[in-house]
């Protein structure tokens, strides 16, 4: 039996995809071996991988010996015979440097954070990212008030950088923001990461920091997400649009997830984790392109891989006219296929996490992939409709996924667990 890769995160990693078929099926132990080689001849050679598949016809779980062809690309050569990584290694990369991190619970080298006045404006800092938060983003910051204080002020903190910074692109001073502009905000982070905020809010995040084993790099890459934003318009593949995701959203996992904190118990490996919440927050951001298509598409974007739409006769005409055709159907299938296998393994992550992180997660989860539902729902118009979830929905999704928190994290120790 012959498979083809269609993405994968790393060859170090514990995930990667095949395609059979019309099937995406996950296979956690794809193996590469890099041939050496002078100049041109350096290359990644897929070898054979065993895995157990599902695959319709057949009964249960077998294990096979398949032959891995790859569809993105993993490893391209330079002119000069160096390996260029695809867009998964490089965020891999990000997500192997947080991880060991956390693992050793190291703290960047730095000083105390300045505070405009004293602690107790400070906590007013704090609590008005909670009043943020409880504005824009209710039903997570609903999950937040289960965590312990110190936690949930972080991901407040967090929330409203990534809220400020999102809004340098999609706010109302949109059309006024240069690439000068996000290069002054990245400044001012590096700042705030050394104690010195520029303001309350800013100070919010810089004791944040400070107390968690946080990276700047992700807060970096969101920066340069919106860069991406502000110079491209379309992606000619789904790498590329893998690499804005992780920008614009997987970051926001890897940043999360240093002050949710893994359970105690848990014997998951660190990196398994980091890779479910890159995967949770890739899910989301294709979840947020599937839905807003139609709006996208009215200021003359397309977050969508181009050579897909080419593989089903669709075309950038085809987005503009904004007509549901059986094309855009079978285009759309897919897309929610693939988001879907994302949440799929963003779920396995969920339950290694402290208890009291569970259910704002688990809830955010359970109600973005039900948007994927609700696309579903309006026979794939997503040109004039816009899915969104029932408030009755949300209530029922609630209790449904605080059940779901309370399951106990893996008991089988995986590798990489230190």
């Amino acid at each position: 039996m012959s498979l083809k890769l269609l993405w994968f995160v790393s060859s170090q990693s514990n995930l990667g995809f095949l395609h059979h078929g019309n099937r995406s099926l996950p296979c956690p132990n794809l193996l590469f071996q890099h041939r050496a080689g002078k100049g041109k001849n350096q290359r990644w050679k897929p070898h054979f991988c065993s895995l157990r598949t599902h695959v319709p016809g057949s009964e249960g779980l077998r294990r096979s010996k398949v032959k891995v062809t790859v569809m993105s690309t993993m490893a391209a050569t330079s002119s000069a015979g160096e390996i260029a990584m695809s867009s998964e290694e490089k965020v891999y990369n990000v997500v192997l440097k947080q991880a060991a991190l956390v693992k050793k619970q190291l703290r960047s080298p730095r000083g105390d954070v300045v505070v405009p006045g004293d602690l107790s404006l400070l906590n007013e800092a704090y609590d008005r990212c909670g009043e943020i938060c409880a504005e824009y983003a209710k039903t997570f910051y609903l999950g937040t008030l289960l965590m312990t204080p110190e936690r949930r002020r972080a991901i407040w903190a967090i929330y409203v950088w990534c809220r400020r910074t999102d809004e340098l692109v999609d706010g109302p001073n949109a059309p006024h923001i240069t690439p000068t502009a996000l290069d002054r905000w990245e400044a001012r982070l590096e700042d705030l990461f050394n104690g010195r905020p520029f303001d309350m809010l800013d100070a919010a995040l810089a004791n944040t920091v400070n107390k968690f084993p946080v990276n700047i790099q992700p807060f970096k890459d969101m920066i340069e997400g919106m860069r991406m934003d502000l110079r491209k318009s379309r992606y000619k593949n789904f790498d590329e649009l893998y690499l804005y995701c992780y920008y614009v959203a997987g970051t926001v996992g890897l940043m999360s997830v240093p002050v949710m904190g893994i359970a105690p118990e848990s014997l998951a490996s660190t990196e398994s984790v980091y890779n479910a919440a890159l995967a949770l927050g890739i899910a989301n951001q294709l979840t947020n392109i599937l839905r807003d298509v139609g709006e996208d598409a009215q200021r003359g974007r397309i977050y969508l891989p181009q050579d897909e739409l080419a593989q089903e006769g669709l075309s950038d005409e085809d987005i503009f006219s904004g007509k549901v055709t059986d094309k855009w159907r079978n285009f759309m299938k897919k897309q929610i296929k693939r988001a879907r296998m994302l949440f799929h393994e963003a779920e396995k992550g969920v339950k290694e996490l402290n208890a009291s992180s569970r259910w704002p997660v688990s809830a955010s989860l359970m109600l973005y992939k039900q948007i994927l539902d609700e696309i579903e729902a309006n026979d794939y118009n997503n040109f004039t409709k816009r899915a969104y979830v029932s408030k009755a929905k949300k209530l029922i999704a609630l209790p449904v996924a605080y059940v779901r928190s309370l399951v106990a994290p893996s008991t089988i120790r995986s590798s990489h667990r230190n």
